[in-house]
């Protein structure tokens, strides 16, 4: 039994340190060299703090931001609770938060509702809508901020994506980046004569 004990216990020793931590170092360590910003976060920074991730939504409901998608996650937006509702079509529950939903978006405007402003991500933590969401928002943000409705447009244009190489995928707006563009364009458009 001594015979086999050994060899079993030099095995797990030595496949902790090279699975357990050299292959988790040398993975963070090309990471690193190679991708930075995404190896830490993909992290946000306005006037020298950080605001949030490009991957990540938050929940922006002020009339003058422009809205993420609705969030399962957590008490919503909750990275540590990240995860859909798991709620068919047809639970009653689900049904009832996207009218209550869609009746509050009908409310605001009479354009049609496109499905991502009443439906949720797999993960809750969508950071991104699609354009015809963001597009909905326009009057909305515009006549909150005091802002012409081309600028807004040309804001979220700004921050339009297609699909990733070309191809995969549908075109998305990142809410964060609209967002603080909104933000700065009321800072500098807002400005009294001088």
């Amino acid at each position: 039994m001594l015979s086999q004990l050994r060899p079993a216990l030099v095995s797990m020793v030595l496949f902790t340190a090279v699975l357990g931590l050299g292959y988790p170092l040398a993975v963070t360590g090309i990471a690193q060299a190679a991708l930075p910003a995404q190896a830490n976060g993909s992290l946000v920074v306005s006037n020298g703090k950080v605001v949030g991730s490009s991957l990540i939504a938050q929940g922006f409901s002020q009339p003058g931001y422009l809205h993420p998608r609705p969030s399962a996650a957590g008490k919503g937006y909750d990275a540590a609770g990240s995860s859909g509702s798991n709620y068919g079509p047809l639970n009653a529950d689900y049904a009832a938060r996207v009218k209550t939903d869609a009746d509050a978006l009908r409310a605001e405007a009479a354009a049609p509702i496109p499905v991502d402003a009443v439906t949720t991500s797999g993960s809750g933590l969508d950071p991104d809508v699609t354009p015809t969401n963001a597009e909905r928002q326009v009057a909305r943000i515009a006549a909150a901020r005091g802002l012409a409705p081309e600028r807004v447009r040309t804001l979220i244009a700004a921050a339009t994506q297609g699909p990733t190489l070309g191809f995969l995928g549908q075109p998305r707006v990142n809410v964060l980046q609209v967002n603080l563009a909104l933000d700065a364009a009321g800072r500098t458009e807002q400005r009294p004569p001088q």
